[in-house]
């Protein structure tokens, strides 16, 4: 079989998604469309609402999975939230983007997916479940009594191939290392989540 379907995701023989892509960009658009017809009898609120529940679930659901997939089917999928945000905001295509993400703080799609990422990495590390993630993750061990032995680091395999860091092992404990150490030592989901999607927010801004 060329492709095989698991819950929300297909995975093809070669796995770089390039056909679970087309499919979410299928039915988001599909969405897309409705939303449109209805914008006229919406408020700018509840159309936001509508975009995010309907839309941007889909662009979210299971998006760690793209981690380093080919950069074309981020673009891809980048045009979809940039054709959703100008529907919401009524705008015309000739308006750049980012100004509207801004506007609606919504994260790009490559910012949503660290976001996912990260996310499941607090919360394996917090509960220490499920466990067959937690047995891919591993505190940072030095010989010497080092500074970096307090700042809750990871320790990341040693994998040259673009294909081996797009595994979970590797993107979680790379992108774990990158977070501010008051990020890395929240006290609770939700506080990590609101600092997180501010940091991310803030590196977009730049």
């Amino acid at each position: 079989s060329d492709s095989v379907t698991t819950p929300g995701v297909l995975l093809d023989k070669t796995l770089s998604f390039n056909t679970h892509t087309s499919a979410v960009c299928k039915s988001a658009y599909f969405h897309i469309r409705a939303l449109r017809h209805i914008r006229p009898a919406l408020t700018d609120e509840m159309a936001s609402t509508l975009a995010v529940s309907v839309v941007q679930s889909r662009l979210d659901y299971a998006n760690s999975v793209l981690f380093r997939s080919p950069s074309y089917n981020i673009r891809r999928l980048q045009r979809v939230q940039n054709t959703l945000a100008r529907v919401v905001l009524r705008t015309t295509s000739h308006l750049p983007s980012p100004p509207l993400l801004h506007y609606l703080h919504w994260l790009p799609i490559d910012k949503r997916i660290q976001f996912k990422i990260a996310t499941l990495t607090y919360k394996t590390l917090s509960v220490e479940q499920p466990i067959y993630l937690r047995s891919l993750l591993h505190d940072y061990q030095t010989s010497r009594q080092l500074r970096s032995a307090s700042q809750q680091l990871l320790s990341v395999p040693f994998i040259t191939s673009d294909f081996g860091r797009r595994c979970f092992s590797y993107s979680a404990p790379n992108l774990w290392n990158k977070l501010p150490l008051d990020l890395r030592t929240c006290s609770s989901l939700n506080s990590f989540k609101r600092q997180l999607k501010t940091f991310l927010y803030n590196q977009t801004a730049k």
